[in-house]
């Protein structure tokens, strides 16, 4: 288990007096590449660093690097004020939160009160909201500094790459020719190059765990309902979660922590009442895997588009995981494209969405349509077919009340079908979880993200199902790209995940940073 995750007031005592003993040494910057949650703390605490000079080194980074990816949107103005806010609060004694002094970026389509919040749009590009997300608001709350928005795939429409008409471009980290997928490619290109230790992303189809694959980092997709939405301009609010992005599965369980649980401004976390756990980091047991009998899903392995090197890399992760204590199950015979013909399984409910978002923001939203972009001209050509297919949806009338209606997740028959099916197919064979590669494939060329985009296994069972899955680097193909093991439990498992992410990855220890952003001053 991790250490330290959240200081006592008697450690944080013994941290003044070690600042006390250490006040001839002048604190001095830390490296920040690959550095953790647990690290960085532990260093302001033993007064080897300050929470000013940590946010610095990542700001540097941002300054130095940014042109090479372009992950960032607009860096936060006040974030060296906050540093300084949380120095002098530890320096006074007050008990510093689950994430004092974590730096973090955050997707362009939470809200922030502070500063703009375009979705990839440019016809929000002067829109700043009037108050936080939720789980803005909840790692502020914990001690957090917003050092950056990140770029993102424009109304988040494109699992393939991240290009906005507000923000342009965002590139691969591991392989500047190459999409670090979408939507939420600035997150995680942006952490994989150490511009903030951790980040936030969401994911209606992929976008949390397509993007993290490619960059060799940890995401997670809860179960829907135990993670707030609001303040996230949707794409399809019966779809989309919320959630971090980091380069360590404890990183992410503690992000997690703070950011999971009821929200009255979300009803569908009425139904995670009670279901999210106290702790999870206390799942975080590097034997984690001993004694779990996991299933192989097949059906999204073997398969026409899969890439040779990618099934390799997988092969050797299911050797990995027998080593490590696991039964593997293979195979896990299911039908996941017949239950992808279910009816109701897609709801083109965007416009919809986009207006009740729209419409939260009150006197300071530009529109309150979203199809207004396409009269004005303010999109990408990429996004306009997309757009215009939503012409003929309802503007402010629910998706359950359409002809034929729409229903939403938990009254979706359709969905909890297709739930219901594969936890019983789980059930009957004896599996604790399901693993299958997050890609089949190695990341597009930059130019040719349409043409060669192919092997998103992302999009076939979470997303319809509602149930939780992660993904945790499983190793390289070609040396360069990463690749990752999606590893999908029960509803409301993801303690479970984060158990069988940790012991994986503990294991192999398959992270490494990218070529090309080494340590400023080094």
């Amino acid at each position: 288990m991790p250490t330290s995750i959240l200081p006592s007031r008697s450690a944080v005592a013994a941290s003044l007096a070690a600042l006390a003993f250490a006040a001839c040494d002048a604190p001095a910057p830390i490296p920040v590449v690959e550095a953790t949650i647990a690290g960085v703390q532990q260093a302001i605490f033993s007064g080897r660093t300050t929470c000013r000079l940590v946010v610095q080194a990542h700001l540097d980074r941002i300054a130095a690097y940014e042109d090479r990816i372009n992950a960032i949107t607009v860096v936060n103005p006040a974030a060296l004020d906050r540093a300084d806010e949380l120095d002098d609060a530890l320096a006074a004694g007050e008990e510093p939160g689950p994430l004092f002094c974590v730096p973090m970026l955050v997707k362009d389509n939470f809200d922030t009160h502070d500063m703009v919040t375009t979705g990839g749009s440019a016809a929000l590009a002067a829109s700043v909201p009037p108050d936080d997300a939720f789980m803005v608001r909840r790692i502020r709350e914990a001690g957090a500094v917003v050092v950056a928005k990140t770029n993102m795939a424009e109304w988040a429409f494109s699992p393939r790459q991240s290009v906005s008409s507000s923000f342009d471009t965002t590139r691969n980290a591991y392989a500047l020719d190459r999409v670090p997928a979408g939507s939420s490619g600035g997150t995680a290109s942006g952490v994989a190059a150490a511009f903030g230790l951790i980040g936030l992303g969401s994911d209606t189809g992929n976008s949390i765990r397509g993007p993290s694959s490619r960059l060799a980092l940890v995401g997670i997709r809860s179960t829907i309902g135990l993670t707030s939405r609001d303040g996230v301009i949707p794409l399809f609010f019966d779809r989309d979660i919320a959630g971090p992005m980091g380069r360590t599965v404890e990183d992410v369980a503690r992000v997690f922590d703070v950011v999971a649980g009821y929200d009255p401004a979300d009803p569908y976390t009425e139904a995670g009442r009670g279901r999210r756990e106290d702790d999870y980091t206390s799942f975080l047991v590097a034997d984690g895997l001993e004694g779990a009998r996991i299933g192989v899903l097949r059906a999204l392995v073997d398969t026409e588009d899969a890439d040779s090197g990618v099934v390799a890399v997988f092969e050797e992760a299911l050797r990995d995981l027998e080593r490590l204590g696991a039964e593997v199950v293979d195979p896990f015979d299911f039908d996941v494209g017949a239950q992808l013909q279910r009816e109701n399984m897609y709801c083109s409910r965007f416009r919809y969405d986009m207006h009740v978002y729209l419409t939260s923001l009150g006197d300071v939203a530009p529109f309150t349509d979203v199809l207004a972009v396409l009269e004005t001209g303010q999109h990408s050509d990429y996004v306009a077919r997309s757009l215009q297919s939503f012409a003929d949806s309802p503007l402010d009338l629910h998706p359950s009340e359409w002809d034929p209606p729409c229903p939403d997740y938990l009254q979706n028959e359709g969905r909890q079908g297709y739930l219901g099916d594969l936890v019983a197919a789980m059930d009957a064979a004896g599996v604790d979880a399901l693993v299958y590669p997050t890609w089949l494939s190695p990341p597009a060329h930059i130019d040719r993200a349409r043409e060669e985009y192919s092997g998103d296994n992302s999009q076939r069972v979470a997303p319809a199902t509602g149930m939780p899955a992660i993904t945790v680097p499983m190793g390289f193909t070609e040396g360069v790209h990463p690749a990752g093991l999606q590893i999908l439990a029960r509803p409301w498992a993801e303690g479970l995940l984060f158990r069988y992410a940790y012991a994986y990855e503990q294991g192999t220890g398959h992270r490494r940073p990218p070529e090309g952003f080494p340590e400023l001053g080094r």
